[in-house]
């Protein structure tokens, strides 16, 4: 697939390619059964609405690459290819995906007590690892990961920053201005709000009590800078995984097998 994504293009698929949710079929989330054996690290990868399967794809082509010992398991979640309305707007699809997505975390947990446990999601499958995450105990998983998510800014993230025991990453970008701007401003959050999308301006906290603000400063933004255009990343919806430089330099250290708080580059540097 061509990585020319031309704002015109996009949105024509993205408002006209798919039924709505409200004529969309019944949908089964089905989820494959549980690796028999027990891999050092594991990520969940929940690609976007549409089931482009890119995201998973780039994660397990670059862990090949850098010899990271990371096992890359497909979220399938979403409607179907091309179905990107059904995949954004129906909430309760969603929620049972990372309910799905939960229950089989947690049976990967009780095999494999000892693997470290990262869920990582890209825009409307962001919404996915956040369910799942705020339905499993705290402290199931090692570290969240979000690309561009389609969430509100206002989504409430104490339950899941509970779950992950090294805590959220996510990478936003102002830039995103076809998808998370034009596109949410339509048809809205997948979270069902019609407000700013976290994707672009990352998340408000919810501080209600003192204990609250210890969670979020397990929150960490990484927005998009010019400085790192040298990958090829310039702050589009896909830049993050579909340019390799910026996904070895920025995503994949935060998968490192040991070592509760990897370091990234600062913004601009080249790794060596």
């Amino acid at each position: 697939m061509s990585r020319i994504r031309p704002i015109t293009l996009g949105l024509l698929v993205l408002l006209g390619g798919a039924a709505g949710c409200a004529t969309a079929p019944a949908h089964q989330v089905l989820q494959p059964p549980i690796p028999c054996g027990c891999a050092q690290a594991v990520v969940f990868s929940a690609d976007g609405a549409g089931n482009s399967a890119e995201l998973t794809e780039a994660l397990r082509q670059g862990a090949a690459e850098a010899g990271l010992p990371l096992d890359v398991e497909m979220v399938d979640w979403s409607y179907g290819p091309g179905r990107y309305l059904a995949d954004e707007m129906d909430f309760g699809h969603t929620r049972a995906a990372g309910m799905a997505l939960a229950a089989r975390v947690a049976a990967y947990r009780q095999t494999c007590s000892a693997s470290r446990i990262y869920l990582i999601g890209h825009s409307a499958g962001s919404a996915v690892v956040l369910i799942a995450a705020e339905r499993l105990p705290p402290g199931s998983v090692d570290r969240l990961v979000l690309l561009a998510p389609s969430v509100s800014s206002r989504y409430d993230l104490r339950p899941a920053l509970r779950c992950a025991r090294e805590g959220i990453d996510v990478f936003s970008s102002e830039r995103d201005v076809a998808w998370l701007g034009l596109g949410v401003a339509i048809v809205g959050t997948a979270d069902r709000r019609w407000t700013a999308a976290a994707g672009r301006v990352s998340f408000r906290p919810v501080i209600e009590m003192p204990e609250d603000a210890r969670l979020y400063g397990k929150l960490r933004d990484h927005p998009w800078n010019p400085c790192v255009a040298w990958t090829g990343n310039e702050g589009g919806h896909f830049g993050t995984f579909l340019e390799t430089l910026y996904l070895r330099s920025y995503v994949l250290p935060l998968f490192a097998a040991a070592g509760p708080a990897p370091r990234l580059p600062a913004a601009g540097s080249r790794p060596p």
